[in-house]
């Protein structure tokens, strides 16, 4: 599971053998959630992760989603 970025105590990941839409995985402590990059950043599922980690998540995906769907390119295209 290739990690992108860690912050705030999120791990921002892919999974070795993703499929679109494009994507990222976030855990923190055991807890899940996934976030949409395509067409725009929105929150796909939340298994655990309290409001204030799903908004720094949200925040850091809309930062980093240029990064992040380049990084998606260069290992699923």
């Amino acid at each position: 599971m290739p990690t992108l970025l860690t912050l705030f105590g999120l791990r921002f990941f892919f999974y070795l053998d993703e499929h679109s839409p494009i994507h990222v995985h976030v855990d923190c402590n055991g807890k899940k959630a996934k976030i949409a990059l395509e067409p725009s950043v929105s929150l796909v599922y939340n298994h655990g992760l309290k409001e204030q980690e799903i908004k720094k998540a949200i925040d850091t995906c809309a930062i980093y989603r240029e990064d992040f769907i380049e990084e998606w390119h260069k290992r699923f295209d």
